[in-house]
């Protein structure tokens, strides 16, 4: 299936594993969303592919109703987006999205928790150059046919394209997230997720207590309210 689709299978497992903390942070979504594109979907492409995201973690259309009225209104803090990078034990190459409405709050969480762990908050590009940044989508399979599928889509943007059971999963570069949108909106495919990744070039095995190591800082870091996503290059 290919190194990214096995990082993403393995990274979105353990991600999405916690309920409550995932609709938060779709919330967030939400709300760097409609702040940058407004509250109406149709117009909105970047909301558009969150409420999909919704729909995949069986978030309610309620609770996603309510997240674009709180998102509309003047009193809701914007949320800013931090990306930090650093270092795990065993030279583990970490890279720590963010979404936060208290930068100095969730710079003094993260350095706690590298420092705790015995790993080091790198500065901005120490570690960012070992990641492949992309986005993907995960559509229905259906009846396409996955060759005929790549044709159509490699002129919006689409790099690779795997198959998962009864889903299809498309790759480009996160530069080209709006126009492989397009094309794929264009082509009347039905969209189950998108997502944006972080994909190492490289990874470095470590042994069952070294990984141990370096779990314990990424738990520490994914259980913060204004961590997003967390990506290494561990194997």
């Amino acid at each position: 299936m290919g190194r990214a689709f096995e990082f993403r299978k393995e990274r979105k497992m353990k991600r999405w594993s916690k309920m409550s903390k995932t609709f938060t942070r779709l919330g967030k979504d939400i709300v760097i969303a409609v702040k940058e594109g407004g509250p109406d979907p149709d117009s909105n492409s970047k909301l558009r592919a969150v409420i999909q995201n919704c729909k995949a973690a069986n978030m309610p259309k309620d609770n996603v109703e309510r997240a674009i009225k709180r998102a509309s209104s003047k009193d809701q803090a914007d949320y800013k987006e931090v990306v930090f990078e650093g270092y795990a034990p065993h030279g583990i190459a970490i890279l720590i999205e963010t979404a936060t409405d208290n930068n100095t709050r969730t710079v003094a969480n993260v350095r706690s928790y590298f420092n705790k762990c015995n790993g080091s908050l790198g500065t901005s590009g120490s570690v960012e150059f070992m990641f492949d940044h992309k986005c993907s989508f995960t559509i229905a399979k259906g009846e396409n046919d996955l060759e005929e599928l790549e044709l159509s889509l490699i002129d919006f943007g689409a790099d690779e394209i795997f198959e998962e059971e009864e889903n299809i999963l498309i790759y480009a570069p996160f530069t080209d997230f709006g126009s492989l949108q397009k094309g794929i909106e264009e082509l009347g495919l039905e969209v189950i997720s998108s997502s944006f990744e972080r994909i190492p070039m490289d990874t470095k095995k470590l042994s069952e207590d070294q990984e141990a190591d370096v779990e314990k800082l990424i738990e520490k870091l994914e259980d913060d309210d204004d961590v997003q996503n967390v990506f290494h290059n561990m194997a």
